[in-house]
């Protein structure tokens, strides 16, 4: 066996969202929901499984590829009937040869073009990313906070549509049909999301107190990265910090 061919044996089997999906009859998109809420409350980065596929349109689209106890982690709520399918499945990829190698040299020269265009084909994905995590360097290091609508103009999508990503995510939440969103704490004890308190005069000339949330630099990273659509194009160093002095004590 050459070098090549058995650098290519010790790939990692993984499972893609895409089949497991089609696996459990469930719709992808939610998979992918499924599989950011797994990695985040496992301490998983989502990037170190973020792949992409073309659609039928042959449009570039997101999904996931999970190693075997990732995917056993993500199934196990799901009914006994799926979490079997995907088990058997997993016999299935372990069972099968990870890589057979050339028995001739037209199967070896046919590998080599395979390798230099899977090479490329990362390094393409690689220098299109390549804007997108400087950003997003950037905000890490950025100091101040951004609230809901300013958040949502350096992520480049609709206010409304960042605001309902965040509220069916457990972001945020409205106490009692109140106007003002309110963090979840989880989000807060994160380092996503504060709380500013405000105070203003109401009409009665009565002095009050609001909460209003806030978007830290970490809370944006985490955004750009799971919001759909989302983009960071933007020189944030360019940018008027907002710092602040000391967050609120935690809303319960």
């Amino acid at each position: 066996m050459t070098t090549a061919s058995a650098a290519i044996s010790t790939i990692p089997v993984s499972m893609s969202s895409r089949e497991i999906a089609e696996l459990t009859g469930k719709r992808h998109s939610d998979v992918m929901r499924d599989i950011r809420s797994m990695l985040e409350q496992v301490g998983e980065g989502e990037r170190k499984f973020a792949s992409t596929y073309n659609d039928a349109q042959g449009k570039l689209r997101e999904c996931y590829n999970l190693p075997k106890d990732l995917t056993i982690t993500l199934v196990a709520g799901y009914r006994s009937d799926l979490r079997l399918k995907i088990v058997r499945r997993w016999m299935e990829l372990e069972a099968t040869p990870a890589f057979k190698a050339p028995t001739n040299m037209r199967e070896a020269l046919m590998l080599a073009l395979d390798q230099q265009e899977e090479i490329e084909r990362q390094k393409a994905l690689i220098d299109a990313a390549a804007p997108k995590v400087a950003a997003l360097d950037r905000i890490c290091t950025a100091d101040g906070s951004y609230g809901l609508t300013e958040a949502a103009k350096i992520l480049q999508v609709k206010p409304k549509a960042l605001i309902a990503f965040m509220a069916t995510s457990q972001w945020i939440y409205r106490r009692n049909n109140a106007k003002n969103w309110l963090a979840y704490q989880a989000k807060i004890d994160a380092g996503y999301l504060w709380h500013k308190i405000a105070t203003y005069t109401d009409p009665n000339g009565e002095e009050k107190t609001r909460d209003t949330v806030k978007v830290l630099p970490k809370g944006l990273t985490k955004l750009a990265e799971i919001v759909p659509g989302a983009k960071v194009t933007m020189d944030l160093t360019q940018m008027e910090a907002r710092p602040f002095v000391k967050k609120p004590e935690a809303v319960s």
